[in-house]
Order: C-alpha cells, then sequence, then structure tokens
C-alpha cells in the first residue's frame, strides 16, 4: 500500500502576530534578547494597554516568570523596549563616519540615514507613536535615555560647527533644532503614510514615491543650515 507523506507546514505569521522566537536556550543574553524582540512587535502592534505578557511568552517559548525575572514587570519590559529602540538607531548611527565628510556631505548622508532607517523600522515609528501616546511617561524614568542620545546630537554639533567655520553653514543654528528638524520630516513620512495617502489619494509606500520624498527632505534640511 502506498503511503502518502505528507510536509509539515511551516506556520505563517498573521498580521499583528508577535514573532516566534528560536527555542530558547541557557544562554541569558539570547533569551533576553529574544524576548526584547518579540515584546518590540507587541509593543509596536498593540501599545502598552494591549500588549500581552503571555502573547510574548507563547512566543519566546519561555514563562511569564522568566520574563519578570529579566524586567520585573509588563512596564519594565516597555521601558527596555523603548530604551533598545533608540539604542540600535544610535548604534548604527555610529557606524556613519561622518567626521571624515566635507559638512554638507555629511548632513546629506544623515539624513538619508535617518530617512531609510524610519521607512525600513516601523516598529520604531509606532513605538516612539505609543510613548507619546503616554506623554513620555515611561522614557523619563530611564536612567540611559539621555546618554544614548548624546552622540546624535553630538554628531549634528560637529558636522554643524565644521559648516559654520568653513562659510558653508549659517549662523545661529541650534545642534537639537536641526536634529528636531532631521526627525520630523523623516518621522512624519511614516507615522502619518496611511491617513495622508488615502486623504490625497497617493501611494506613499512605493519605492519611487520614497525616492522622491526622500531626495526632497534632503534638499529641505540642507538648504535650511546653507549660508
Amino acid at each position: 500500500m502506498n503511503q502518502v507523506v505528507q510536509k509539515a507546514s511551516r506556520p505563517t505569521r498573521k498580521p499583528g502576530a508577535a514573532r516566534v522566537a528560536p527555542p530558547r536556550t541557557h544562554d541569558p543574553d539570547r533569551t533576553r534578547a529574544d524576548i526584547l524582540q518579540v515584546a518590540m512587535t507587541e509593543f509596536a502592534d498593540k501599545g502598552l494597554s494591549g500588549a500581552r505578557i503571555d502573547a510574548i511568552a507563547d512566543a519566546t517559548r519561555t514563562s511569564k516568570r522568566m520574563i519578570y525575572y529579566y524586567f520585573e514587570s509588563k512596564e519594565g519590559l516597555y521601558l527596555a523596549v523603548l530604551e533598545e529602540a533608540y539604542r540600535r538607531i544610535r548604534r548604527t548611527e555610529g557606524d556613519l563616519q561622518l567626521d571624515n565628510l566635507p559638512p554638507e556631505d555629511a548632513l546629506r548622508r544623515l539624513v538619508e540615514f535617518t530617512f531609510d532607517h524610519h521607512a525600513g523600522n516601523e516598529e520604531f515609528i509606532r513605538i516612539v507613536m505609543n510613548e507619546n501616546i503616554e506623554r513620555g511617561k515611561y522614557l523619563s524614568q530611564s536612567q540611559i535615555i539621555e546618554d544614548l542620545n548624546v552622540p546624535a546630537i553630538d554628531a549634528i554639533g560637529r558636522i554643524y560647527e565644521r559648516g559654520r567655520a568653513a562659510g558653508v553653514f549659517r549662523e545661529g543654528l541650534d545642534p537639537i533644532d536641526i536634529h528636531a528638524s532631521i526627525s520630523a520630516l523623516t518621522f512624519f513620512n511614516v507615522s502619518n503614510q496611511y491617513s495622508f495617502g488615502r486623504i490625497f489619494k497617493r501611494d506613499l509606500v512605493t519605492s519611487a514615491a520614497r525616492a522622491v520624498r526622500r531626495a526632497n527632505i534632503v534638499e529641505m534640511l540642507v538648504r535650511f543650515v546653507r549660508r
């Protein structure tokens, strides 16, 4: 008799479902990293109030007790996710080697990187949006968030001072304000892509649309600082 062998199908992730981590090992750092990654998806999709520790535990193949061991509470895990989200973007920014570029080229590179990061990391945008709904309540409790963001402002400050000294950039600008302008333009492009697209009947997520928007944002910010 012929036997029919059925191949086990690979489960697909439903929209909004947390990613499933590999089987848990006895490596504490790996376990903690897996929990953070899955929790980032859960909090990005559902916010602090809607996220469920049970779902994170199931997806990481661990237990609620283990999660509480590492992060103490749901709020502690949420804050750790926020810090990790900022840590990742700042770590990558540090690899850009902006000090080796002429000031205007360095600014262009930074804006391009920020645009690309936000466009490719919608979870980061959603996490930050959720924390703004919380009115910054949990970031204000962080002991490291300010230190994490110091290098970003220092990098912009060095670019600006080099450009000002060379007569390329105009006087009287604040590096934090430049950072805010970069964040505002690149953040909006992701955070409001669905509402803006529906209202104005434009598909903002196509490669062509993003390329045009990217170039326009870079040009706006360079002109803003240019002498």
